[in-house]
């Protein structure tokens, strides 16, 4: 595809990674994908049009690592790997995923305040986002790995990755309050399970629309499929926008 010129609609804070634009662009369009074309034409007509582009484990792992390197020429990239292993192995991922110039990098706050910490300290470049309960979970599904229930378990893990020095979380729209609660006004707070209205929830428990999620207190929405299985990603991308109103910066 032919290329054009990016629309300066993201790039880093010094020292945070933080997805910042004036006016801010708060949509993240996820790009899970194991097909190397279809990952390169999704860059080339979103990254015009989008606050940054999402690389998680099935492109980083079917594509390589450069991914995210390719995309954040484009645009910034949040690189959503989930991160949670032993501090030191979890500090190496990190720094390497900081050398490819990743704006953010998300780590389980399950992991531990020394596992977040090691991500912080190896990616000082990066903003280190610590994920609470993902939006697939349930109490159902926590209870059967003896964890408490939501409600009291997303706030309980963001109140740890922030304490543990993360630039923010990633929470699901319906757990925005109790988080926004324990971490305060300041952190980044990013939300996947967005669906437009009308939308499938496909493998989603917990979703909201853009609209909900920002005013209950988002920082960023993380959006895939509405946007990427449109027959024109780009105008889906613009019309989601116009369904959020005024952003929080």
């Amino acid at each position: 595809m032919a290329g054009r010129p990016r629309t300066p609609l993201a790039r880093r804070t010094a020292g945070k990674g933080s997805l910042v634009t004036g006016p801010v662009n708060p949509l993240i369009v996820a790009l899970d994908t194991s097909d190397p074309r279809r990952f390169a034409d999704l860059v080339e007509v979103l990254s015009g049009e989008v606050g940054g582009l999402k690389v998680g484990l099935e492109a980083f792992t079917a594509l390589g690592r450069e991914t995210v390197r390719r995309a954040g020429e484009r645009t910034a990239v949040f690189c959503d790997l989930k991160l949670h292993d032993i501090p030191a192995t979890v500090a190496g991922a990190a720094a390497a995923v900081a050398d490819l110039g990743a704006a953010q990098l998300t780590v389980h706050a399950s992991g531990g305040p020394a596992m977040v910490e090691a991500a912080v300290r190896a990616a000082p470049g990066v903003a280190i986002l610590g994920v609470t309960v993902l939006t697939s979970l349930d109490d159902t599904a926590l209870a059967a790995v003896g964890q408490p229930g939501v409600a009291r378990q997303a706030p309980r893990l963001a109140r740890l990755a922030v304490g543990a020095g993360a630039a923010g979380v990633v929470c699901a729209a319906p757990d925005l309050a109790a988080v926004r609660a324990a971490i305060g006004p300041d952190p980044l707070v990013v939300v996947p399970g967005i669906r437009p209205e009308g939308s499938a929830t496909h493998d989603q428990a917990r979703v909201a629309t853009p609209r909900t999620a920002m005013a209950a207190g988002a920082n960023r929405l993380v959006v895939g499929r509405p946007i990427t299985g449109a027959a024109d990603p780009a105008a889906a991308a613009r019309a989601l926008l116009a369904q959020i109103g005024t952003c929080r910066a």
